[in-house]
């Protein structure tokens, strides 16, 4: 059965994007650190991208995310799902309102009735495969009070944002259990099992 995986890329003061993000600017001002260990990785960061694309039956995300891949600058055919890996796995995007244009439309499918229904259905598309909820944060933060979330990966990045699209804000007290970690030149890996 198939594992639904939270995976997001974070920095030290914990912001996904930094201030100012749109579809022009998708990661905000500076925040195209957060994501170095993808575009330039070491043996280490390689390996986890490896690894991931290679488990990845399905594709969360939100529509502020959607926007940014399927616009001009987006995911093409030398970048993609797992950096220049370009994977092609089903992405389902979680939005109230489907866009009537898409450019990689056969590829995306839009899910307007909530996160649970988005993991549910990629449970059913990805087999074997695991379930990964790339983000934004709000998807993220949606998915993760559903009780539905297996683990959570975090991509820890050095880079101090100071402001910006923040991964958690408030909600209940919730342990996790930190299962691996694994450094890199640029960013440590983390994994928790989500109880």
């Amino acid at each position: 059965m198939a594992r639904v995986i939270a995976d997001i890329s974070i920095s030290l003061d914990g912001f996904v994007t930094g201030p100012n993000p749109g579809p022009d600017n998708g990661l905000g001002d500076g925040g195209e650190a957060l994501h170095t260990w993808a575009l330039h990785p070491d043996p280490v960061d390689a390996d986890v991208l490896d690894s991931t694309v290679a488990a990845t039956g399905a594709v969360i995300m939100g529509r502020r995310l959607f926007d940014i891949i399927d616009g001009p600058g987006g995911w093409n055919d030398e970048m993609g799902y797992g950096a220049d890996r370009a994977a092609e796995p089903p992405v389902l995007v979680v939005t109230r309102n489907p866009p009537e244009q898409v450019r990689l439309a056969d590829r995306m499918t839009f899910v307007v009735d909530g996160v649970a229904s988005a993991i549910a259905q990629g449970v059913s598309i990805a087999g074997d495969h695991d379930v990964v909820i790339m983000g934004g944060a709000e998807v993220i933060r949606g998915a993760l009070a559903t009780g539905l979330v297996h683990e959570l990966r975090i991509h820890l990045s050095p880079v101090l944002l100071g402001a910006g699209t923040p991964l958690f804000t408030g909600g209940k007290l919730r342990q996790l259990r930190q299962v691996h970690a694994r450094p890199s030149g640029q960013a440590t890996h983390l994994t928790y099992l989500v109880d």
